[in-house]
């Protein structure tokens, strides 16, 4: 795994307004102190699950928790959790958490109404959006942060992480694709953008399983509380 650092070769670049170091790094330029904000979603209602799969218990806390707590120590600088379907039992869960909380009254409109709510939220240091689905719990945080590292290392407007060349959640995408992501509708997220600018993609090889596990029904939960997946991918 690639481990950035700053070398001495340090340029200043202009963006977003501010004043920001740039450090050559294997060929790419890695924008040091890039802002970057992640929007959770959890405002869905678990209809495969048939229950509210966010307040599952996942070892000592829930699914909900264990993803956000995940995401709050990596190195992205803002949380902005969507909140929809019993919204309260949501925000009362993490109501201690270090999160900006929004909620989407019309979440049953689609995924891309909830990427909406976030967005509005979003401040105007935001130079890079993250967006986060609130049901992988196994994304951990050394993940986030290497994708974190990839998308600032190169001049690429996207960042997916890939396993085994399968794509995967988190995608982070660059702020100028911010209109883009407003004008989304239904339930497709961001997989519209993604299709129309595939020389704008930056894949991101990582050893992290739980970007592709969605806990959707009785059966992926199951699975995944055993004892040896939780050893496997929770700290």
């Amino acid at each position: 795994m690639m481990k950035m650092t700053g070398g001495t070769g340090c340029q200043w670049s202009a963006v977003s307004q501010q004043m920001m170091p740039l450090y050559s790094l294997g060929g790419c330029n890695f924008l040091a102190n890039l802002h970057i904000t992640c929007i959770v979603l959890a405002a869905g209602e678990s209809k495969r699950m048939g229950k509210p799969k966010l307040l599952l218990p996942l070892e000592e806390c829930t699914i909900l928790e264990q993803t956000i707590d995940n995401i709050l120590k990596s190195k992205v600088n803002e949380v902005i959790v969507v909140v929809g379907y019993r919204a309260e039992e949501m925000t009362s869960l993490i109501a201690n958490r270090p999160v900006v909380l929004a909620v989407n009254p019309i979440y049953r409109q689609g995924m891309s109404t909830s990427i909406v709510a976030g967005l509005s939220l979003t401040s105007g240091k935001t130079q890079a959006v993250m967006l986060a689905l609130a049901d992988q719990p196994f994304v951990d945080t050394q993940t986030v942060n290497y994708l974190i590292e990839s998308f600032s290392a190169c001049n690429k407007g996207i960042a997916i992480p890939v396993y085994q060349s399968r794509r995967g959640h988190p995608v982070i995408f660059a702020i100028k694709y911010k209109e883009e992501l407003l004008r989304l509708k239904g339930d497709i997220g961001g997989r519209q953008i993604i299709g129309q600018h595939p020389d704008d993609i930056l894949e991101v090889a990582v050893d992290c399983a739980g970007i592709n596990i969605d806990i959707d029904t009785d059966d992926n939960y199951h699975h995944c509380i055993r004892k040896e997946l939780l050893s496997t991918f929770l700290p």
